[in-house]
């Protein structure tokens, strides 16, 4: 190994050490490399193992992969959903001393996918809209941070299902800018506007494809982020005035922040000098309201949609139980030992990494729904599970494994049930196979 190489990280895995350095990263042997197939990308990935754990090599420059290390600790030490940084080898040189490129290490987000792998055979509208309502999110939450992302697309982003809908992660943050004091209109707005036109450009491309479901519009779904993107930052940001004997409103201006997964750290309230008129506006905004409340009750981390799919199934344990005027942790702890935990063990081993285990419990508690409403009756949690794991979740890809680089894709097996040819597009498909 040559003397000037170079591991920044801040715990050294001494896996690191055993990958080939020395040879370019396009002629790494298949025995350092987990093969995936790839699309275009602006710099060459190959995904490879790394003590136990899958993670991504990307070629860059030294310069520019310490930056962009340096900006996703950044991002992490601020809660923003993004990828885990691992390392930045610089120094490298091949057996014959020539200088070779240096390579950003980060980890692979179990569970995540690229968009193109959220689709079987065709995107459909509703899975179009969910994936950019998801990428609104990531962006208000970076701009909340003051980050400026310059390159915003579904191609530089993974996806996680999230009760439903999918929770959204950076993947690349290599043109990205922290601005501690916050960004500016213009800098908000020219990042929509690369939104834009980058997701209509993709979804033009899957329609080139022959991947697009007949209808669809690309440039409705992509006008779809900037919608969602300025309704949910008027929401977080907006100034609020209101008469003086009107103070329940700050209760509700807060209620409704935390209905949208949002919490309150800080607000500025002020008077008029005569006191008849109040004007309120959110400063220091932080997102996992109901991550943060189901990890306090019962330890479960998960994504916030999930935790609140889960803490309303709490809740409902706890009228159904007559415990409404108990500790809440206590019945937190009894729901979660007697309800959650018996469906998560009662998933076969093999098939554990189909779904995240708080995505298994929601699928468990829709499929449940849709048996006792077919039928007429409650059907018992066990008669349920027997279903959902057999008919369901037996059909499903290893989600745990689906990974892909900037712009990967992917060869995802189309699954179809019984009565797919009679209604190929059902009203209601709460399994959404995609």
């Amino acid at each position: 190994m040559a003397e000037s190489l170079t591991i920044t990280a801040t715990a050294v895995d001494p896996g690191l050490l055993a990958l080939p350095w020395q040879t370019p990263l396009g002629e790494w042997p298949s025995s350092s490399i987990v093969y995936l197939p790839k699309g275009l990308s602006r710099h060459l990935v190959r995904f490879s193992s790394l003590s136990g754990r899958v993670v991504a090599v990307k070629e860059t420059t030294a310069e520019m992969a310490r930056r962009e290390y340096d900006l996703l600790g950044h991002l992490a030490r601020l809660d923003a959903p993004c990828v885990e940084r691992v390392a930045v080898i610089a120094g490298r040189t091949d057996v014959a001393g020539k200088p070779l490129p240096a390579a950003l290490v980060t980890a692979h987000l179990k569970f995540s996918l690229p968009y193109r792998a959220l689709f079987t055979q065709v995107l459909r509208p509703h899975t179009a809209s969910r994936l950019v309502d998801a990428l609104a999110v990531l962006l208000v939450r970076l701009h909340n941070v003051g980050f400026f992302w310059g390159d915003v697309s579904l191609s530089n982003t993974l996806f996680r299902r999230d009760a439903g809908a999918f929770a959204a992660y950076l993947v690349d943050a290599e043109t990205g800018e922290l601005h501690e004091a916050g960004l500016t209109r213009g800098q908000r707005e020219h990042d929509l506007d690369v939104a834009r036109t980058n997701i209509a450009g993709e979804i033009m491309d899957l329609e080139a494809g022959g991947r697009l479901e007949g209808g669809v519009d690309a440039l409705q779904i992509a006008d779809g982020i900037v919608s969602s993107y300025r309704s949910l930052w008027g929401a977080l940001t907006d100034r609020e005035s209101f008469s003086a004997d009107e103070s329940w409103r700050i209760t509700e201006r807060v209620q409704r922040l935390n209905a949208l997964g949002f919490d309150i750290d800080e607000m500025s309230i002020q008077a008029t000098a005569d006191g008849t008129t109040v004007s309120i506006q959110p400063k220091v905004v932080d997102a996992g309201h109901h991550q943060r409340r189901l990890l306090r009750l019962t330890g479960l981390d998960v994504e916030e949609n999930q935790a609140r799919r889960l803490l309303n199934d709490l809740d409902e344990f706890r009228a159904r139980s007559g415990r409404a005027g108990d500790d809440e942790e206590m019945v937190a702890h009894e729901w979660l030992t007697r309800v959650f935990e018996p469906v998560v063990r009662a998933i076969p081993f093999d098939l554990r990494a189909k779904l995240e285990p708080a995505e298994v419990f929601h699928q468990v508690l829709e499929h449940r729904w849709y048996m006792s409403q077919g039928s007429g009756r409650a059907v018992p949690l066990a008669e349920v599970l027997t279903g959902y794991i057999d008919d369901v979740l037996r059909h499903r890809r290893d989600e745990a494994t689906v990974m892909g680089p900037v712009t990967e894709t992917v060869s995802i097996p189309v699954i179809r049930t019984a009565d797919a040819a009679s209604d190929p597009e059902p009203e209601v498909d709460w399994r959404d196979l995609v």
